[in-house]
């Protein structure tokens, strides 16, 4: 039985064993020998005992031993604890060293086992193991087997054309080291290649299905040559990451406004044949106009709260709208009435879209769920669950995926519609994604953020590239088959892009409406008519402003592709011809003919602006040197 102190005491048929230190304060007998045990504690200082548990004195006396004692007492239990070093290795153990290494070479490089090194190599640094900083050996990868290759130059061939291959004239230049390992490496093993004959008849390449072009290694990644003691890379230098040349798009510019709602305009569709347009606005009701004049053609009431959403149909007269009243209509546009309501969301719907070749109606709402409504019966087909916040936008296509929703959660979904499930789900943003855009020729489409305008490649919603600079609240996103992408936020900017390139080519901020607060600028939809020619926004201001391409842009600059920092335009009206060290600036050969507009004179361009030359045909507007 343990004590608290450090002693104990174990009483058995045969004999009684009892150990204790001098710092012992308790001692623990039983049975018939307690008294032998009082008498050992008495004579080590003295004591007390209550039952069978004995006490030694406060007042004990302790034994003195000598400092001399003392001090090599301490020695010892120092040396005792500081004997034995870690650091130190352990003697090492050759045939159990061998079997680990071969163990460890199996399993951890046996796919790479059968590469060879050249014989030179062996016959240098092989006989000899190396030895690390510990003594240990370190033996070669391919200790104990047959090396099948040997590198050991190029064919002789003559220095230039026209020369005869003789003994006198051939070249022949010898790998280095690092090339022939590089080449040995690259090397197939005689069984991959007997392997590679049998199951690829004709000399053709096997790959297993679905592996990537990417996966197979190139016969000859780099090689060194040495000529005497001069190296010449032969590895191709990679060029540096270059922006593709974007397509040239014209400016557009600001050119009509049309007030009307009393509130702030939230959405924008233009009607298939292009004749009018339709908008909704805070102040509940929905507005036709004429595309051509402007002009307000019918006022819709209806709702009572804002108008989020509206859609015109391509497949019968019927527009569609949704709204803050969580409520979804369906307008005849023949008798101008709501002809049937979609019940079914529990809070306000931001936005709706229809299937283009299906009657399928397609709802996202602040109830964090999308729901697919059958157009005829109104019936629910599928509540669309998995966003964790509300859904901010929602685009259907025939292809799949046919649903896309963008969510406050930051994610984007892409749906299965027969299933009613997540195929994708997309995390790359960190912020809400309160825009999605289809582009209408490429299989490919792209989300709005506040942190970036991402695009992505269908039907996995593979990630191709950014489009940064628009640094605001992303509200809505339209995009042209020319490939011109729009963008606008909450700041009243709109950026416009190209979508191949993903190059911002022109910035436009218009001023708000007359009597209206400069804060009241915001963008909340814009779209492109079916010409493609104009672009309507709807705006904070309660206006919606239309834009059309600049016909005035194309003068003809022939700024023979680059122009250096501070580079002037002058001599209005005619050609000049390049001086040498200006033509080189810009990259082009002396003698290059240049036209300079009268309006562009004395111009000071920026540092490395893109333009395009007019043997080219290709033209830059005045506004994007301003």
């Amino acid at each position: 039985m343990k004590s608290s102190g450090d002693i104990y005491c174990s009483n058995k048929e045969s004999q009684d064993v009892c150990q204790f230190s001098a710092h012992a304060r308790t001692y623990v007998t039983s049975g018939d020998r307690s008294s032998r045990f009082r008498k050992r504690l008495q004579s080590c200082g003295g004591g007390f005992c209550v039952g069978s548990k004995c006490f030694l004195a406060a007042g004990g006396e302790v034994q003195k031993h000598s400092v001399h004692t003392l001090v090599f007492r301490s020695l010892k239990r120092t040396h005792d604890m500081f004997v034995a070093d870690n650091g130190k290795p352990v003697p090492l153990d050759e045939e159990s060293h061998k079997r680990k290494m071969a163990i460890k070479l199996r399993n951890e490089y046996g796919p790479v086992l059968h590469m060879p090194t050249s014989k030179e190599n062996l016959k240098e640094k092989g006989p000899q193991n190396a030895t690390d900083s510990y003594g240990h050996k370190q033996y070669p990868a391919n200790q104990g087997q047959e090396v099948e290759y040997l590198v050991t130059g190029t064919h002789p061939y003559p220095p230039g054309p026209g020369v005869a291959l003789t003994a006198d004239t051939k070249v022949q230049r010898m790998p280095s080291e690092s090339a022939a390992q590089s080449l040995a490496v690259a090397l197939p093993s005689s069984q991959a290649r007997v392997e590679a004959n049998r199951t690829a008849p004709g000399g053709s390449e096997y790959r297993h299905p679905g592996a990537s072009d990417r996966s197979q290694p190139t016969v000859m990644n780099s090689m060194v040559m040495e000529t005497g003691n001069t190296k010449n890379s032969a590895l191709m230098a990679k060029k540096a990451p270059t922006m593709p040349k974007p397509q040239w798009h014209p400016p557009w510019k600001l050119y009509r406004v049309i007030s009307g709602h009393l509130g702030w305009v939230r959405c924008i569709a233009v009607e298939p044949g292009n004749q009018w347009f339709v908008t909704g606005s805070a102040d509940r009701t929905i507005k036709i106009w004429d595309l051509a004049s402007g002009k307000l053609k019918l006022s819709l009431t209806g709702h009572i709260s804002t108008v989020r959403g509206v859609i015109v149909s391509t497949r019968s007269p019927y527009l569609f709208s949704c709204g803050e009243d969580k409520q979804v209509k369906c307008w005849d546009l023949e008798y101008n009435k709501v002809i049937r309501h979609y019940h079914g969301h529990l809070s306000a719907v931001y936005g709706l879209d229809l299937h283009p070749t299906i009657d399928v109606l397609v709802t996202c709402s602040r109830d964090s769920t999308a729901r697919i409504w059958d157009v005829r019966t109104k019936a629910s087909v599928h509540t669309l669950s998995g966003h964790t916040n509300a859904v901010a936008t929602v685009r259907c296509q025939a292809a799949e995926p046919q649903i896309i929703t963008g969510s406050h959660d930051t994610t984007i979904r892409l749906w299965d519609l027969v299933a009613g499930k997540t195929r994708v789900t997309l995390t790359n943003h960190k912020k809400s994604v309160r825009a999605v855009v289809l582009h209408p020729r490429h299989y490919t489409f792209a989300s709005g953020s506040p942190d970036n305008i991402k695009q992505w490649k269908f039907p996995d919603g593979s990630f191709i590239q950014n489009l940064s600079g628009h640094n605001a609240i992303i509200n809505t996103l339209t995009v042209n088959s020319d490939g011109v992408l729009v963008s606008g936020a909450d700041n009243g900017t709109m950026h416009l892009w190209d979508w191949r390139t993903g190059y911002n080519f022109q910035r436009v901020h218009a001023a708000v409406q007359p009597g209206s607060l400069d804060s009241e600028s915001g963008i909340f939809a814009c779209a492109f008519d079916q010409s493609e020619s104009r672009l309507l926004t709807a705006e904070a201001d309660k206006t919606i402003k239309v834009y059309r391409e600049d016909d005035t842009a194309g003068l003809e600059l022939a700024l023979c592709e680059r122009l250096p920092l501070g580079g002037l335009l002058q001599e209005p009206g005619r050609e000049r011809r390049l001086p040498s060290e200006e033509a080189g600036l810009l990259g082009e050969v002396p003698g290059c003919p240049v036209l300079v507009p009268e309006a562009a004179c004395g111009l000071e361009l920026a540092a490395g602006y893109r333009t395009r030359s007019w043997f080219h045909a290709e033209r830059l507007s005045l506004g994007d040197l301003l």
